[in-house]
């Protein structure tokens, strides 16, 4: 072993009998040698006994980048979607002998850029870009009332101004504009017409996203305009927001909460506030976690299983193809507060 304690090519080569320069041609697969199998065979146990690692450094400089793949989360997109996101993104870079580093909460392009420069990844990804781009969703929180033909609408606003594309048509079936439908149309089945979206009392980046798949759903659905509720912290203040918002609004009857940490407040809110969930007011949260399933009453939410999409993501990086690997829809997980 070498002294750093780490096997080196030197090390294969002497237990597998054959030259350093073997041992490099076999363990990256050059085609340009012409090597016995059992020369390969043998090079490969011996790699195999030993341990052997390649060198990250090494390899980047022969590729032209690492073996790792950056994923950026940004704060505010933490739960049941991003942990199964993560999972299949990982396992599926490890099934193609790469690395995962993960990255959380909002960090200085200066601090990015020196990571990016010290391991030259093979990709950068963000979850969620997609969403964040502005391509799914344009949606303004300053008006419900606008021109159906306004360039800057959401989906699906202007169905009649040409064919909606194939990425617009799969994230209604499967995507993330499916998820938000799903949990507007779960309360509209059980005949609430005037619902209000609760939502964080800052901006994280798929709040406006979520808002426009929302309205958009009502919207499809004949419902009249969403509202909007921010419930903020602390929990006084929070109350002091939903008091002030039923008192505006006595037509509301459910709120749809932008995930199940807003639910959770927007539960903690009514009840002490004396009202009753759901015969009062109905609450459903979004994107599944434990917390909701502890409550009194226990949140009903939208679960949300993104697995999927971290393989697709993790293939789309490599290049690979991504045949056979489609998104599925989330499941609504029916408990108490609907």
């Amino acid at each position: 072993m070498g002294r750093s304690g780490r096997v080196t090519l030197s090390d294969v080569a002497k237990a597998s009998g054959v030259s350093r320069a073997t041992v490099s041609f076999v363990l990256n697969d050059d085609p340009r040698q012409t090597i016995s199998a059992a020369t390969r065979e043998r090079v490969t146990e011996a790699a195999r006994e030993l341990g052997y690692v390649p060198h990250g450094i090494a390899r980047a400089l022969r590729e032209g980048s690492s073996r790792i793949v950056v994923l950026n989360v940004d704060r505010g997109i933490e739960g049941n979607f991003s942990r199964s996101y993560v999972r299949g993104l990982d396992e599926e870079l490890a099934e193609h002998d790469h690395v995962l580093l993960v990255r959380h909460g909002h960090a200085a392009p200066e601090a990015t850029q020196r990571i990016l420069d010290a391991i030259v990844p093979r990709a950068v990804l963000r979850l969620g870009e997609a969403y964040m781009s502005g391509h799914e969703s344009d949606e303004s929180d300053e008006t419900d009332e606008r021109d159906e033909t306004d360039e800057q609408g959401e989906v699906g606003a202007q169905d009649a101004a040409g064919e909606p594309d194939e990425r617009d048509e799969q994230d209604r079936e499967t995507g993330f504009a499916a998820n938000a439908a799903l949990q507007i149309g779960f309360l509209a089945e059980r005949g609430h017409t005037r619902i209000a979206m609760a939502l964080p009392d800052h901006e994280f980046p798929l709040t406006k996203a979520r808002l426009g798949f929302a309205r958009e759903a009502a919207r499809r659905r004949g419902l009249a305009p969403l509202e909007r509720l921010v419930v903020p912290r602390p929990r006084e203040a929070g109350a002091a927001a939903v008091e002030a918002f039923l008192a505006a609004h006595a037509e509301v009857t459910a709120l749809a909460a932008f995930d199940d940490d807003i639910a959770l407040r927007s539960l903690t809110a009514l009840r002490d506030l004396g009202l009753r969930v759901p015969e009062d007011v109905a609450v459903i949260g979004f994107d599944d976690t434990e917390y909701g399933s502890l409550s009194t009453p226990a949140l009903t939410t939208v679960r949300i299983d993104a697995e999927i999409l971290g393989r697709i993501a993790a293939r789309d990086a490599l290049g690979i193809d991504t045949g056979g690997l489609a998104p599925v829809r989330g499941q609504i997980v029916d408990r108490a507060s609907v």
